[in-house]
């Protein structure tokens, strides 16, 4: 096949492409994203089922006995050493291999959606996924459900920067991905598709919400494929007596709300307190402390699933779960605190289970107090520490009810989880553990409607595509053939290599008042009677809201919109006018 074939072909797929890339800059391209959404839950899935087995493989290489968290089966010296050494692996990769990078999990998802339209690059990704298996399988008191959110927004957004896609649907992706994360960690697709939006996207929108269901149910059959369909919690038979059963359930969301608190301000203050210490000073206090609390409680190490599993059947005394609930509470809020590249979603539902398990091991000493419902009262414990900690409160209560498939879950989960939530935020006046690990670390998340609003609209959908560029200099001859194609604006060349714009109606006004004139006499576009914009560009691939910075930074008229090809030269789109930014956004 001769090169100039092979050229054409190439210059066909690209125009193509970019065609495509124009339909989903649009807000409305349902379908696209439809399937964009059902390839990364399947992406998604793959790389968390990696990281899951990756951790097993681990534990059961490092832990004596069966059951990949059984750290109570260490000896002592082990029980501090190892998360020592942990910590030092974690100091050689952070310094060879992180280049600045240090907050990680869903704080870094929401601080790339914020500030960066959700782009996280594959060295993040790596250093996610090895760092939280070190800390995980080194005993450090850190979730894998946070970095598997990480794992699976950063497979959406590569997927999307792979294939050069607009920035709106980035973050549509990056949500996909999220989705995909929480759906396969706990096989809960509906709970995984309402932390997407609740928490990272922000938003409740029909062009988001498909793909993040898509996304949730490939993902969560991908990894049923592997691991099967049971759930990760095996739940005792749930009971709900009387309306009089519900006093504890406010008791226990007020008690919720109020560790919730105390678990937001220990990991606020710790994280403050150690801001001056190097990042490799932290994570080796971490792997000290840590130690200290593992030798001591061996409960505390690790993600805790097999407590959990203990304290829903009963299977702990009232000291011990005393213990490790506020044991649980310190050792995560150092972790945590401490910068450990982990999550806090599981030890939050460690906490919550003690917290419940707790409350229910005291029927025999508090008025109204069911016997027997230590399973019921650990179950709604963690929903209401998802809701106050997490301040996910619809998230809990969908992960309650498809981690038990009972209805009567619903009425008791929707008591629990609004009273912890008010509490935590309202009394106590905390944001979730993620933003407050993001303004600790000098990041502030915007919640503006109208920002909201721009990001999900990309720049292609709202230029205007008739558009003829020209020098400036011109014959009467020229211009009137430039105007037979009918374009609304014209891109004028300058001698200093910029640009200006200018309506094409002008240029049409201007000719008609010169009708006589000599078809080779020469038309100085800079001079002529017309209205002419400064422009900056803009890439393709750009947001409204991006559109919007640009113009205010940069004082200009106008926007053009291009993306730089494979040939180095700059191939214009569009253009983007002030009018047409508000428009798009209202319409």
């Amino acid at each position: 096949m001769s090169s100039t074939k092979l050229a054409s072909i190439g210059a066909w797929g690209a125009n193509h492409l970019d065609e495509m890339r124009i339909r989903l800059a649009r807000p409305n391209a349902l379908m696209s994203l439809s399937l964009l959404g059902l390839l990364t839950g399947v992406l998604a899935g793959g790389v968390i089922v990696l990281f899951r087995l990756a951790i097993e493989a681990a534990q059961e290489f490092i832990l004596p006995g069966r059951g990949a968290e059984n750290f109570e089966a260490l000896g002592l010296e082990a029980r501090f050493l190892l998360p020592l050494l942990a910590a030092l692996l974690l100091v050689g990769m952070f310094r060879w291999f992180s280049r600045g990078i240090h907050v990680l999990g869903v704080a870094h998802v929401l601080e790339r959606m914020d500030r960066h339209q959700g782009r996280i690059s594959s060295r993040a990704l790596l250093l996610q996924f090895f760092g939280a298996l070190l800390a995980i399988a080194g005993g450090h008191s850190v979730g894998r459900e946070g970095p598997s959110v990480f794992l699976g927004a950063a497979s959406g957004s590569l997927l999307a920067k792979r294939l050069a896609l607009p920035h709106n649907v980035i973050r549509t992706l990056v949500g996909c991905g999220t989705a995909a994360a929480i759906a396969a960690s706990f096989n809960t697709p509906l709970a995984g598709v309402i932390f997407a939006l609740e928490v990272v996207m922000m938003e409740y929108s029909v062009s988001s919400f498909i793909p993040v269901i898509l996304s949730a149910v490939s993902a969560t059959a991908v990894c049923n494929v592997v691991f099967g369909d049971q759930p990760v919690f095996m739940l005792p038979s749930v009971h709900i007596g009387s309306l009089w059963d519900l006093v504890p359930v406010v008791l226990l969301g007020i008690t919720a709300g109020v560790v919730s608190a105390l678990f937001i301000q220990s990991t606020q203050s710790i994280a403050a307190r150690a801001a001056r210490l190097p990042f490799e000073g932290r994570l080796l206090l971490a792997g000290v402390l840590m130690g200290g609390m593992g030798f001591l409680l061996p409960q505390l190490m690790g993600i805790g699933y097999d407590s959990v599993d203990a304290a829903l059947h009963g299977g702990f005394t009232l000291s011990l779960l005393i213990m490790l609930l506020f044991g649980k509470v310190l050792a995560t809020a150092v972790c945590i605190g401490l910068g450990v590249p982990g999550g806090s979603i599981g030890p939050v539902l460690f906490i919550g289970a003690m917290l419940g398990a707790l409350l229910a091991g005291l029927a025999d000493y508090l008025p109204l107090m069911p016997a027997n419902q230590a399973g019921l009262f650990a179950l709604l414990g963690m929903g209401a520490m998802m809701a106050g900690s997490l301040q996910a409160p619809l998230a809990a209560l969908i992960a309650m009810l498809e981690l038990t498939d009972n209805p009567k879950i619903i009425l008791p989960g929707m008591l629990v989880v609004v009273i912890s939530g008010l509490t935590a935020s309202e009394v106590f006046g905390k944001e979730s553990i993620f933003v407050t690990m993001l303004r600790a670390g000098g990041f502030r998340v915007a919640t503006d409607p109208l920002a909201q609003a721009q990001r999900r609209i990309g720049v292609a959908s709202a230029m205007e595509r008739s558009l003829e560029q020209v020098g400036h200099v011109v014959t009467f001859e020229q211009a009137g053939k430039l105007l037979q194609t009918g374009p609304r604006y014209l891109l004028v060349d300058t001698e200093s290599n910029q640009q200006v714009l200018m309506p094409a109606a002008h240029l049409a006004r201007f000719l008609d008042a010169h009708e006589t004139a000599d078809a080779d006499e020469t038309i100085d576009l800079l001079s002529i009677p017309a209205s002419r914009w400064q422009v900056a560009a803009i890439s393709l691939q750009a947001n409204l809201q991006e559109a919007s910075d640009l113009l205010e930074q940069h004082s200009v008229e106008a926007l053009v919109v291009k993306r730089l090809n494979t040939a180095g030269s700059d191939k214009v789109f569009g253009v983007l006018t002030p009018e047409m930014v508000e428009s798009a956004y209202r319409d």
